[in-house]
């Protein structure tokens, strides 16, 4: 092969790398960065629905008005709550979950099919079911409470039970997630650290203190992450369950964003409200990275 033929070869080899990775940076700009720009670009204009392209640039106008707005602390608050609860119920189910099934026992097999049931049903599916068990006359959970003999509740009506009853379907979802992935990382956890520390003399939580959480600790990371970050994404379920409802006491930012832009036809301050879920996801995704770097500068020493 002559010196140009292999010029042009090694050239062509060193430029496939970036053939590989084209196709997905043009669909991340196409159908992510783009989007988003143009969303952080609305949240400063007066865009209204009946006429999307035609708003006018106001600035942080928007976000002013969010700041005065009584209704968007509401909206924060449910949003924190829902998320941080969320993420510990969840997370804390699921890990406890992994450790219940990490074990081999008759009928492990179907009892993982009945936990990963409800990260397998779309979330639509799943809310439309739990909305008839919630039914003030006929739903299940009011029928097991006559039963009982301490009456019917408004799961879904009532501020004091709304929260939590979206919170039960939440969890009821994420939990089996988390413990999919804390159950992968228990098998990567050295079968022979864990007989050691028990012919030493560890008992159960001693053993699960000093060996397994340091082997699993960064997926329980991991996944509480992606669970905050879902959180605080979530729509279906607390759309179709409650709508926001009532007074708000569900109203999260994305419900809220979907009020406003949809009722209230203010696609700018819609985007406002996207921009703020937006900087507490952000915010999110800096502590777990903050969290990472010190472990593994822990690690390294």
């Amino acid at each position: 092969m002559s010196a140009n033929g292999l010029k042009n070869r090694n050239g062509l080899v060193k430029l496939l790398p970036y053939a590989f990775i084209l196709p997905p940076m043009i669909y991340l700009v196409v159908f992510m960065f783009w989007p988003l720009s143009r969303q952080m670009y609305m949240s400063l204009t007066n865009t209204r629905i009946v006429n999307p392209n035609r708003g006018r640039f106001i600035g942080l106008g928007n976000y002013e008005r969010l700041i005065e707005d009584p209704a968007f602390y509401v909206s924060l608050k449910a949003t924190l709550v829902y998320t941080v609860l969320t993420v510990l119920i969840g997370v804390a189910l699921g890990v406890v979950a992994a450790l219940a099934i990490d074990r081999p026992f008759k009928g492990r097999a179907v009892v993982r099919a009945i936990l990963l049931f409800g990260w397998a049903v779309p979330g639509v599916a799943a809310s439309l079911i739990w909305l008839w068990m919630y039914n003030e006359r006929s739903g299940v959970f009011n029928r097991i409470t006559e039963l009982l003999g301490i009456g019917r509740f408004s799961w879904l009506t009532s501020t004091d039970y709304a929260l939590g009853s979206v919170l039960a379907v939440t969890v009821w979802q994420v939990a089996p997630f988390v413990m999919l992935v804390v159950l992968a990382a228990l098998q990567s956890v050295p079968q022979e650290v864990r007989e050691a520390a028990r012919i030493d003399g560890a008992d159960g939580i001693s053993t699960f203190r000093a060996v397994t959480l340091p082997h699993i600790r960064p997926s329980i990371q991991l996944a509480a992450l992606l669970v905050a970050v879902w959180s605080i994404r979530r729509f279906d379920i607390i759309y179709l369950l409650t709508g926001g409802g009532p007074l708000g006491s569900t109203s999260t930012l994305v419900v809220k964003l979907r009020q406003t832009a949809f009722e209230g036809h203010e696609l700018g301050m819609a985007s406002a409200y996207g921009a703020v879920g937006l900087a507490l996801a952000l915010m999110v995704a800096a502590v777990h990275y903050t969290v990472e770097q010190r472990r593994m500068k822990r690690m390294s020493r």
